[in-house]
């Protein structure tokens, strides 16, 4: 398991009881996690600090208990990086820390092609969410095409990348359904050297179109195998999708673009440490081919 271990600004205080304890900045918030089946809490009094907690209702959805004041937003940062972070329905807060794994992972990949090939670096991000992959990217110096099929994540985005400075980097917003936005790309001739992914479990399009995981994933790696440039960078599949093994995304990858091109795929779990602690909270599972 590849950890994201070097936050200074987030932190899991404590996990017990189905909730995990964070610290986003100054604001201390208690979330529900399904991976957290123990009730013994390690650090009792730390409970007593929350600002606020969110609560599943046990006829579905939940809501938010605020038990101090908290600003509509702020802001938490991550290396150079910097994030909007707001309470939203359904327990999300619009960011993943865990991710930054991946985002290091893609910065890196990034600075060393851009030195050696001296040219560009296109990256396509797909279900791009608020946009965290899409900041690491462009910190990196890469032009961005980021799609994602909701307006409102879309410009949430669009905060995250001028917080972090980042508003005069070539970056094009696509609010779109990801599969017609990629056939339109094939069409056009449009090609990519890298391609993010981080598709839902289950999901609506701009025009109500569905997706489901299982069904769709193998025929969308497929599909971008074709926006893909002569010498491609990397391909990153991350999913928090219940019951898919991490071996899932490498068989993928070694299907689709382990066929077209000579590189290097793996795959594994992703997860966040508790501070003062040996528990690791796991938090979804990715696949990565990357050139040789």
């Amino acid at each position: 398991m590849k950890l994201a271990n070097e936050w200074k600004e987030y932190k899991i205080l404590d996990m017990a009881d189905g909730q995990k304890l964070e610290k986003w900045g100054n604001i201390i918030l208690s979330r529900p996690d399904p991976q957290i089946i123990w009730k013994q809490k390690s650090y009792p009094k730390k409970w007593n600090e929350i600002n606020a907690t969110y609560n599943r209702s046990k006829t579905g959805g939940g809501s938010w208990n605020f038990n101090k004041k908290l600003p509509s937003n702020w802001q938490i940062k991550y290396k150079n990086l910097t994030f909007n972070i707001k309470p939203m329905g359904f327990k999300h807060t619009g960011l993943f820390p865990e991710q930054a794994v991946n985002w290091d992972w893609m910065i890196e990949k990034i600075n060393k092609a851009r030195k050696e090939r001296k040219k560009e670096i296109k990256v396509l991000n797909l279900f791009a969410y608020t946009g965290g992959a899409t900041v690491a990217c462009l910190s990196a110096g890469a032009s961005v095409c980021h799609v994602d099929s909701s307006k409102g994540m879309t410009s949430w985005a669009k905060e995250n990348v001028k917080s972090s400075g980042l508003e005069k980097s070539q970056v094009r917003y696509i609010v779109d359904d990801v599969i017609k936005f990629v056939n339109r790309e094939i069409r056009r001739g449009n090609k990519y050297d890298a391609i993010i992914m981080d598709p839902p479990s289950y999901g609506r399009g701009t025009k109500g179109e569905i997706w489901q995981f299982e069904e769709n994933i193998y025929e969308l790696v497929e599909l971008c195998t074709k926006v893909l440039s002569e010498k491609p960078l990397f391909f990153l599949i991350n999913s928090y999708t219940t019951g898919i093994s991490s071996k899932v995304l490498e068989d993928i990858l070694e299907l689709t673009v382990g066929k077209k091109y000579k590189g290097e795929i793996e795959s594994g779990e992703i997860g966040l440490p508790m501070e003062n602690s040996k528990l690791v909270l796991p938090c979804g599972i990715y696949g990565r081919w990357n050139e040789k």
